[in-house]
């Protein structure tokens, strides 16, 4: 893996915003801007390293559906830091086999080859106008003969599809909702243009659909139902609000207590809170000790890591992350409102360093198949909200044509994917 400098587009803001990239720019805490999204340099890597980053994705994801069964059948909401009554939620939501679309994985992919897993955002996700259009976009204008890992865009549609057709949704009707924040909790529109594109792959697989804040949803008592905006009954619905957070309001007690006359279909459905939390990740070091993609991890304490990174479970955007390095004088701590949750220790890994950046890679599982990659880059060894994202090609492999990625497409989906099952 290399990165390169490269000249942006002329009016390259323009360009992405257009695209549906609406915070192509960060402001700093200073007041100052830069790009968010960063056409000033480019990652090559070759194929052998996509097919072995892509092969590390789908083996991650396989255990990952397996701890999330284990956490399910043995562990508590007290040690998961969940709202009460939420396993409850999850065991129904994986009794009924609930069908998911995608998570993120982010990696680090080290000078030597080796591939690690910092974490997996299972439940709510960002980053998929970054990765399934600008970045493909970009790569049509500045390097068309060559390729990109990258099939989100067909994946999400073909997942959609298969959901609408398969009998897990209740009709073709799907709501989009989403966490629109205030205040100085404004994600400068990132979970609206999320939901956004999502909506559009949803209605080229055929769906019906209306999005709307989720503070908008409303709850008939009489008819024990969920309604949108406009008092209509909401039979399926697509959320970018944390599971954890929703359970805890009195909104998301309607869903814990089963008042539902008929219970929506959502998505990510319930058991996916499993792959939000970083609970996660002691998980799956005791069930998998010493496995090649995976970093030593403990609950509550270090153990015995030397270098470690201390979590937040329910942590976002490397708020209260705190790195302890026994050779250094102070801890790296960030800051945020997280950790009354409770804590999770795990074995500090050095990121990769490309011309003074940190850099992790974002890693798509859609439908239960990896489905393409985002650069992400920071000035620290956090990837925090002031991080950047970078376009990449795989520069020994050509443009393919329609009908192959269509028969890639094709022969990649298969009947043994992965299945969460209580007590995996």
């Amino acid at each position: 893996m290399w990165r390169h400098s490269i000249k942006p587009r002329p009016d390259w803001e323009r360009i992405v915003t257009e695209q549906g990239l609406v915070f192509p720019v960060t402001e700093l805490p200073d007041g100052t801007k830069r790009p968010y999204w960063n056409e000033s340099a480019w990652y090559e890597v070759t194929g052998d390293e996509v097919d072995m980053l892509e092969a590390a994705t789908e083996e991650l994801w396989a255990m990952c559906v397996d701890a999330a069964g284990h956490m399910a059948a043995t562990m508590s909401d007290q040690r998961l830091g969940l709202p009460p009554g939420s396993l409850d939620v999850v065991r129904r939501s994986i009794a009924r086999q609930d069908p998911s679309l995608y998570s993120r994985f982010d990696l680090v992919y080290g000078a030597d080859g080796t591939v690690k897993m910092l974490e997996i955002n299972g439940d709510t996700p960002t980053g998929l106008v970054e990765t399934g259009v600008a970045q493909w976009r970009w790569l049509e204008d500045r390097m068309p003969e060559l390729d990109q890992w990258n099939s989100v865009h067909e994946r999400l549609v073909a997942g959609w599809e298969r959901l609408r057709t398969s009998g897990a949704t209740d009709g073709n009707e799907l709501h989009f909702f989403y966490d629109l924040g205030e205040g100085d909790a404004y994600d400068d529109g990132e979970m609206e243009m999320t939901a956004h594109y999502l909506m559009d792959t949803a209605v080229q697989a055929g769906f019906a659909t209306l999005a709307h804040p989720m503070a908008e949803v409303g709850w008939n008592p009489d008819a024990r139902e969920f309604r949108d905006v406009n008092d209509y009954r909401v039979r399926n619905a697509f959320k970018l609000y944390a599971w954890e957070q929703m359970l805890a309001e009195p909104f998301g007690r309607h869903v814990v207590e089963q008042r539902e006359t008929r219970p929506v279909r959502w998505f990510e459905p319930a058991w996916k809170a499993l792959l939000s939390t970083k609970a996660l990740l002691p998980v799956l070091w005791e069930r998998n000790p010493g496995h090649r993609l995976l970093l030593p991890a403990y609950f509550d304490e270090p153990g015995d890591l030397v270098d470690w990174v201390a979590k937040p479970l329910h942590g976002r955007e490397g708020e209260n992350i705190r790195i302890h390095l026994d050779d250094a004088l102070e801890d790296v701590v960030m800051p945020g409102s997280y950790g009354v949750e409770g804590w999770v220790y795990q074995a500090y890994n050095e990121l990769p360093v490309f011309d003074g950046n940190h850099v992790v890679i974002g890693s798509w599982v859609i439908d239960n198949e990896a489905a393409g990659m985002l650069v992400r880059e920071s000035d620290g060894p956090v990837t925090d909200y002031f991080s950047r994202v970078c376009p990449h090609v795989i520069s020994d492999a050509l443009s393919p044509d329609d009908a192959q990625r269509q028969a890639w497409l094709a022969e990649r989906v298969g009947p043994d994917a992965p299945r969460v099952a209580s007590g995996g």
